[in-house]
C-alpha cells in the first residue's frame, strides 16, 4: 500500500492534450510539464492514433498534478466537472478570467469555459467565508449579488455583505 494517497484529475482531450497543458502551465505560477508519453504501434487497431503522437501529458499547477490524455473524440467536457481557482485579490480574478476565457466563453457566477472546452470557476476566497456566515441576511445579500455576476467582483460582494 502506498504511504501517501494522491488523487489527480485526468482530462480527456481528442488531440489537444499537449497544447492544453502548455497553455495551463503558461497561465499559472509554480506550474510545469512533468512528462509526456507517446502512442506506439501496439494497439493501433484499438486507439487509432499514429505512433509517436502524444498519448498523455503529466503536468502540475502548484501542488496539483493533472494528466491530459489524447483519447479521441468520444468524450467531451461538460459543466458536470470544473476546476476551481481560489483567488485572494481582484487582480488574480481578473488575470485568470482573462487568460482562461480567451478563446472560450464566459458564464455566470464565476464560471467560464476555456478554449479547450474545460470549465473553470474563478472564485474569490472571501466568498466561501461570506456564504457560511450565521447572519442569513448577509448570506442572502451576497447570494443576490453574485447571482447577477459573470466574473466575480470582490468589492461588490463586500458591499453586499456589509449591507451597502
Amino acid at each position: 500500500m502506498a504511504s501517501k494517497l494522491h488523487i489527480a484529475p485526468c482530462l480527456w482531450f481528442d488531440t489537444r492534450a499537449e497544447e492544453a497543458a502548455k497553455s495551463y502551465v503558461s497561465i499559472f505560477p509554480d506550474s510545469g510539464i512533468d512528462r509526456v508519453s507517446h502512442y506506439v504501434n501496439e494497439g493501433v487497431e484499438i486507439h487509432g492514433k499514429p505512433a509517436g503522437s502524444v498519448l498523455t501529458v503529466d503536468f502540475h499547477i502548484g501542488q496539483t498534478r493533472i494528466t491530459a490524455l489524447n483519447g479521441g473524440p468520444q468524450f467531451k467536457f461538460t459543466e458536470a466537472i470544473s476546476l476551481q481557482v481560489f483567488c485572494d485579490t481582484q487582480r488574480e480574478i481578473d488575470e485568470y478570467w482573462r487568460e482562461l476565457s480567451r478563446g472560450g466563453s464566459e458564464g455566470p457566477c464565476g464560471w467560464l469555459k476555456d478554449a479547450f472546452g474545460l470549465s473553470w470557476q474563478i472564485v474569490p476566497t472571501v466568498l466561501n467565508e461570506m456564504i457560511v456566515d450565521p447572519d442569513k441576511a448577509k448570506v442572502a445579500r451576497v447570494t443576490k449579488a453574485y447571482l447577477q455576476m459573470r466574473k466575480f467582483d470582490i468589492a461588490a460582494l463586500k458591499r453586499a455583505y456589509e449591507g451597502h
